[in-house]
């Protein structure tokens, strides 16, 4: 009985995953086939980098490699920095105000971002920041979804280390990098992989943000090669792979880290 439902448990994993994994083997094989043999089964002679090639000679694909790369490390820096220290402060320190304070960061999960999309490019372009690196990193170095998991996380941690570092001669703030930031290890990667895609596939705001072609972030400027290669989708899913492959490397890097980081980031309020 028991070996019936491991194999029964196996087979639906490996359904699963197939399901995942299906499409992407389709956008590998179809990047990789003349516009011809799209949507068949193409013989081996065929495959090559020949899609690859024509984008990269086409577009300024390494200008928008580069932005998307400046964007997406300093946002993040900023949001560990931030969600780290807030979320600390939010679990382990005492004052007046802190549940309102967090209620209120609740409340912002809450309210769509699309709401807040028109006066958000009404501040960046009247601070001259349109078009720039700038103006879609300062609006997003503080992430609510971030702080709430950090705080949440530290509350996992117990008041008595806290207590012990304080009773040996640490103030809250020495205590945070000699005993809590040791043991946010993964925090730090849960964090630093959901900023990291949740950045690196951003569309909307640069999309509204952004007007010059060679200020464009990946996923903006992919999208005017799907644009302009609607018909040819062979192209289009060698856009998709070159946006995807950094994301997929970082979590198969971290996703130990990761798993860890999601099931104890959520275990006391």
């Amino acid at each position: 009985m028991k070996i019936f439902k491991k194999t029964l448990i196996y087979a639906l994993m490996i359904a699963l995953a197939l399901v995942f994994l299906v499409p992407l083997g389709y956008a590998v094989i179809t990047s990789l086939v003349p516009f011809e043999y799209v949507n068949k089964i193409p013989p081996l002679e065929v495959l090559s980098l020949r899609n690859y090639i024509k984008i990269f000679e086409q577009y300024p694909i390494m200008d928008w490699f580069k932005n998307s790369i400046i964007v997406a490390v300093f946002t993040l820096a900023g949001n560990l920095v931030t969600s780290l220290l807030a979320g600390y402060a939010l679990a382990k320190f005492k004052f007046r105000g802190r549940e309102a304070v967090f209620n209120l960061i609740l409340v912002q999960l809450m309210i769509p971002f699309q709401v807040l999309l028109t006066p958000l490019y009404i501040m960046v372009a009247g601070l001259g920041w349109h078009s720039t690196n700038i103006g879609l990193i300062v609006p997003f170095l503080v992430s609510g979804l971030s702080i709430f998991m950090a705080r949440q996380f530290y509350k996992t941690i117990p008041d008595e280390l806290i207590e012990a570092a304080r009773v040996d001669g640490l103030g809250y703030i020495r205590s945070f990098f000699h005993i809590s930031l040791p043991l946010s290890g993964p925090l730090v990667v849960t964090l630093a992989i959901l900023d990291f895609t949740s950045c690196w596939n951003a569309y909307l705001v640069p999309s509204t943000f952004l007007a010059k072609n060679t200020a464009f972030t990946l996923p903006v400027g992919l999208a005017t090669i799907k644009a302009a290669n609607f018909i040819r989708p062979n192209e289009t899913m060698a856009g998709v792979l070159i946006l995807s492959l950094p994301v997929i490397i970082v979590f198969l890097i971290l996703q130990r880290q990761f798993i860890e980081g999601i099931a104890t980031s959520g275990l006391k309020g």
